[in-house]
């Protein structure tokens, strides 16, 4: 499966990229692996791909006990939510330090995701709200896909477009401000998180 994925991914990315679309600033991921290896092959490694934080901490509490749900929560946003790189960084080690300890599973799935999960960082920090996470593209499909599923088919590829204009003119689809779009045409920086941990 894994494969077929990555095929898929690779040739929808190819097809993006044959339409035109530019190699991107930075990209938010759900962490599928196929996407992931897609977008490396094209644009190559040092693409700045962010992890999404909430479908990981989604995934890290698939690998805890029930029990120890809020403790992980608590100690995941802490890290996640700190207010500086030099302070993720240092609450990073000290979350793994604790749960290699309280259920390895959950150090392991942190550690699987790497740096991608801190990518973020490198941004403007007025940018990090927006940048941690792909919910605001999946609100915005999901509330897209509620109104098209009344339309049994359309008309062709530009009604789609035209669809979502009208929808958004309309306010029945409002979309959120992305928070320091001001600072988007800023270069993304150089890694510079320690990930050491």
């Amino acid at each position: 499966m894994g494969g077929e994925s990555t095929a898929a991914w690779r040739q929808f990315i190819n097809d993006l990229d044959a339409r035109g679309l530019k190699r991107p600033e930075f990209v938010i991921v759900d962490g599928a692996p196929g996407l992931e290896a897609a977008l490396i092959a094209l644009w190559g490694e040092d693409l700045p791909i962010q992890r999404c934080t909430v479908h990981k901490h989604r995934n890290l509490l698939a690998h805890a006990p029930k029990r120890m749900h809020d403790e992980l929560t608590e100690d995941y946003r802490d890290m996640i939510y700190a207010k500086t790189p030099e302070e993720i960084a240092s609450r990073r080690k000290a979350f793994l330090r604790k749960w290699r300890l309280k259920c390895k599973s959950v150090a392991d799935s942190l550690e699987d995701a790497g740096d991608k999960l801190f990518t973020f960082t490198r941004l403007p920090q007025i940018q990090w709200k927006s940048a941690r996470t792909t919910d605001a593209i999946e609100r915005l499909n999901e509330e897209f896909r509620r109104r098209v599923k009344t339309q049994t088919v359309l008309p062709c590829a530009e009604t789609v477009p035209m669809l979502l204009w009208a929808l958004m003119a309309s306010g029945q689809i409002i979309m959120r401000k992305i928070d320091g779009w001001e600072t988007l045409p800023q270069p993304v920086a150089e890694a510079t998180l320690d990930q050491a941990a």
